[in-house]
């Protein structure tokens, strides 16, 4: 089986990448990954170098597999840097490192593709002998797979990698109705605070649900803004997506976005005050982004979540990922789950470690869910 190592997703056609995935799951579109590269998101100046992988039998493509060599561990969503930090301390190097994700998504979903007909054990164990002589190639400490669904952790990478659980909130959908059927199976007292908290967020303001060509060139320019404006107040430092990105996604994935948008009542100019990103598949909706040019009570709450849950219902998904963190989306309905992620470390001695250190993370983690649990809002 030949291997080959892409720069560029566009080193593979569209139709070769998105039959090997052969899924609607949004960010493994060839579309959306070249755009991330062509809008300069992720490159060699951002610290995510593509070194996808593309595996050939009989010069047939038969797997995929997007990979980075990063020398940072931003953008990830599994925090790594007491890692890092002990191998400074020790005088070894920790980056670069390879990482098998989607950049700046946190959503778990595919991470390989395979054509149909091939053994994905043979698939697998190809990949592995193969990132490791990468790694020792490339100067790579470890490799990393974040986000991947569970069944890929239980084959023939649990062999050689080492789980890591981690926690987030995501919606279900038990066949609802509509919003009012959802919070009719709260406790009293909970479904009355929620229900006040939508009427507050949306006094003298006007929210909206946009899909597709709905939304308007201003409306990205408007998220792109307050998008960069929120990373600013909350990092000192600009968002990761480039106005490029924003400026084309609606484009080239446009049937797979759904943006809830705010607007002062009575504006002559629009009033722009808020919005929040979404991408959907015909299972789940995926919140991504958010941001707003002042501070309104609960608005943040009414787009990012309660718009999602609505449409969710309307379109009949089955799930919700509404981001990555957030214990206070609890009690909004949203329940604490597992999510993974998989890590092969070269060094002998700092993998022993760092597997001791997995084991006794997923035992705390554990137990806070069931704690977390107790306070969903369901009678």
């Amino acid at each position: 089986m030949k291997i080959k190592i892409l720069q560029s997703i566009d080193e593979c056609s569209s139709k070769i990448c998105d039959s090997l995935f052969s899924t609607d799951y949004p960010f493994l579109k060839h579309a959306f990954i070249s755009l991330l590269e062509s809008s300069g998101s992720v490159c060699d100046r951002t610290g995510w170098t593509p070194k996808h992988i593309l595996l050939e039998q009989d010069g047939v493509p038969v797997a995929a597999m997007p990979l980075y060599l990063k020398n940072h561990s931003s953008g990830e969503y599994v925090f790594d840097h007491s890692w890092a930090n002990a191998y400074h301390q020790h005088g070894i190097q920790y980056y670069p490192k390879l990482v098998t994700a989607i950049p700046f998504t946190p959503v778990t979903g595919p991470r390989i593709g395979i054509a149909d007909g091939i053994n994905p054990d043979l698939i697998e164990l190809v990949l592995l002998k193969n990132i490791k002589s990468l790694a020792k190639k490339w100067g790579a400490s470890s490799w990393h797979i974040l986000f991947p669904r569970y069944r890929l952790l239980n084959g023939v990478f649990s062999q050689s990698l080492m789980k890591r659980v981690g926690v987030q909130y995501h919606w279900k959908n038990h066949n609802y109705s509509d919003f009012d059927d959802f919070t009719s199976t709260f406790a009293s007292r909970k479904r009355k605070n929620l229900l006040k908290e939508r009427r507050k967020s949306s006094e003298n303001i006007n929210v909206t649900r946009l899909v597709g060509e709905e939304i308007t060139a201003d409306w990205w320019e408007f998220m792109c803004s307050v998008y960069h404006q929120t990373y600013l107040k909350r990092n000192g430092t600009h968002g990761y997506l480039t106005q490029k990105f924003f400026e084309n996604i609606g484009n080239v994935l446009g049937s797979q976005i759904m943006l809830s948008v705010a607007e002062k009542k009575g504006s002559s100019d629009g009033g722009k005050i808020a919005s929040a990103l979404f991408f959907f598949d015909d299972n789940g909706l995926y919140g991504r982004y958010w941001g707003c040019n002042a501070e309104y009570e609960f608005l943040h709450f009414e787009l990012c979540y309660h718009q999602g849950i609505e449409f969710s219902i309307e379109k009949n998904l089955s799930y919700f990922d509404a981001g990555a963190q957030g214990e206070h989306k609890i009690s909004r309905g949203f329940v604490p789950i597992e999510v993974y992620s998989a890590h092969w470390i070269e060094h002998p001695d700092f993998s022993d470690a760092i597997q001791k250190f997995l084991n006794q993370e997923e035992v705390h983690i554990k137990e806070y869910i069931n704690l977390a649990s107790n306070k969903l809002p369901y009678k």
